[in-house]
């Protein structure tokens, strides 16, 4: 069985890992709930619990109140609602729990064919199965699921998400495209791929990579538009506009040129542009060639596609802050993580990038000489997808590359357990409050952000409660999506930025979480790094 639930109030919901395809495994379900039920009433306990009792427990009612008190509510049922109209077949007169099942028994299911990897799940259609309904995307904390905290629309769910794609894989499930569906777009064109369902689904269903599987599927299909074919080239295109740079950035700033190119792009009008760095981080590194004598640890520091054309002071920052620490920096030319091409469903274009990063890495990357990086939705590419999209002896290669990869922020807190650090950092007391890239929410631990933001003597740090800042890559620059991701901003992440105190210093790991704080607030965001390096003595 499957063990979640609220383990500090001494409760636990037990999944039974049984098939409901199987005539076999239908009768262990009425068996298990038969005696679940008994069980719950010889300790005079209440089937319900914390949920109610719907339809799967409605027949067990006559059981649990005697037949006196359930011939009440029969009666109650037939003044008030005498044509049994208002949900029907609930607490009354309910059919057996185990008669509409979702599945047809001994149902002959179609091998389907995915680009990714889903065998941890024997199967696209398995995974997207895991999902039962039990509505926890629904909730209006935590950070599944922004677009539901948003809108309140059932449609923007995990679970809406999840039960249309069932419905399209069963229906088509002998198609080549599968999921190449105009109403599945629709479905999924507002999920933000945060995949904090992923960490926060009790059954942990991976919206994020189903996503990316439908538009690699539509985009075979159908082809993809100009403007998201723009997005997904975009660290190709930066790279080669880097010796412009000056020219771009007066064109991306310039009121005239700056509305055609947002129109051309489909940008909202209220967004900045991200400036191009005056030369790649790559390109500096080159010319500093930083060295460390005697060093503590060798780390080698993955040039992400972000950092190395938009964030060259952080790149700066980064290896000046690991160099003062002791830490040797080196670092390998690369093609980039592949996240805008994930994003966008150009999976083969991905794949050839992971191929290479794997090649590339495999004989450096040891728990000597760990992978860092510092842009966490490009260098946690190595841990979650990196492994979906390879096959074979490279599959393996990448999963031994990715238990030796880390976030900037998972390296310092791990070498914070293994050496004093604050040795490093004045005394001054400083307010921090950080808001943490989704992507960390969800394969790593947001905590550690507020554990290193803490390492300096008189440092404290709170995370940003909520989820999702509403930008997500190239999502909140879109036209037709700018409102909605002010409604995701405005949740939780701008109201606490806002009403810090104006000597609190506002922290925030994504770079894509830093550009939405300036869009919208009336703050200016560093990332975590910004904020140690600043403290340094």
């Amino acid at each position: 069985a499957v063990y979640y639930a609220h383990a500090g109030a001494g409760e636990l919901h037990l999944r039974p890992l049984i098939d409901l395809k199987s005539e076999s495994d239908r009768i262990k379900l009425r068996q298990i709930c038969e005696a679940s039920a008994q069980l719950v009433k010889k300790y005079k306990g209440s089937l319900s619990g914390e949920h109610g009792d719907g339809r799967v427990r409605a027949e067990f009612i006559p059981l649990m109140v005697g037949e006196s008190n359930y011939n009440r509510f029969k009666r109650v049922k037939q003044i008030w609602d005498p044509n049994g109209i208002f949900n029907p077949g609930k607490i009354v007169d309910a059919p057996p729990m185990d008669e509409d099942l979702r599945y047809e028994v001994e149902t002959e299911e179609a091998a389907i064919d995915s680009f990714l990897d889903f065998s941890d799940n024997q199967g696209l259609l398995q995974a997207v199965e895991k999902c039962n309904g039990s509505a926890d995307c629904r909730k209006i904390t935590g950070a599944m699921c922004p677009t539901y905290q948003a809108t309140k629309n059932e449609k923007t769910t995990t679970r809406a998400r999840a039960n249309i794609l069932r419905e399209v894989l069963t229906e088509n499930s002998k198609s080549t495209l599968p999921l190449a569906d105009e109403g599945l777009k629709e479905v999924l064109d507002l999920c933000v791929s945060c995949k904090a369902c992923k960490r926060e689904c009790p059954s942990n269903v991976d919206m994020s990579l189903m996503k990316a599987e439908f538009l690699y599927q539509y985009n075979e299909k159908n082809g993809i538009s100009l403007k998201d074919k723009i997005i997904a080239n975009l660290p190709e295109l930066n790279k080669r506009s880097i010796p412009i740079s000056r020219l771009v950035n007066f064109a991306m700033n310039n009121s005239l040129t700056a509305r055609f190119i947002k129109q051309f792009l489909g940008v909202h009008s209220k967004r900045n542009l991200p400036p191009l760095n005056s030369i790649s981080f790559e390109k500096w590194l080159i010319q500093t060639k930083p060295l460390t004598r005697n060093p503590y640890k060798t780390v080698y520091l993955f040039i992400d596609e972000f950092t190395n054309f938009n964030d060259l002071e952080i790149g700066q920052i980064t290896v000046s802050l690991l160099f003062r620490m002791g830490y040797e920096v080196l670092w390998v030319s690369n093609a980039f993580s592949g996240r805008t091409y994930i994003s966008k469903g150009h999976l083969q274009k991905a794949k050839d990038v992971a191929e290479k990063n794997v090649e590339v890495y495999r004989d450096l990357i040891t728990p000597e000489t760990p992978l860092i990086g510092i842009e966490p939705s490009a260098i946690l590419t190595f841990r979650d997808e990196y492994p979906k999209l390879l096959e074979g002896k490279a599959k393996k290669e990448a999963q031994n590359i990715a238990t030796n990869t880390f976030t900037i922020e998972e390296f310092i807190f791990n070498q914070s357990k293994e050496r004093d650090l604050k040795q490093f950092f004045h005394e001054d007391e400083k307010k921090v409050k950080a808001h943490v890239h989704c992507h960390q929410k969800a394969l790593s631990d947001k905590s550690m952000t507020a554990s290193i933001l803490s390492i300096p003597k008189n440092y404290s740090c709170t995370i940003v409660n909520g989820g999702c800042c509403g930008m997500a890559g190239s999502f909140g620059y879109e036209k037709d999506k700018f409102e909605l991701s002010k409604q995701m901003a405005e949740l939780h992440l701008i109201p606490t930025v806002n009403n810090a105190s104006s000597d609190t210093i506002i922290a925030a790991s994504g770079t894509s979480c830093r550009h939405q704080i300036d869009d919208l607030s009336t703050r200016t965001a560093l990332h975590p790094i910004e904020v140690l390096y600043n403290a340094l003595k």
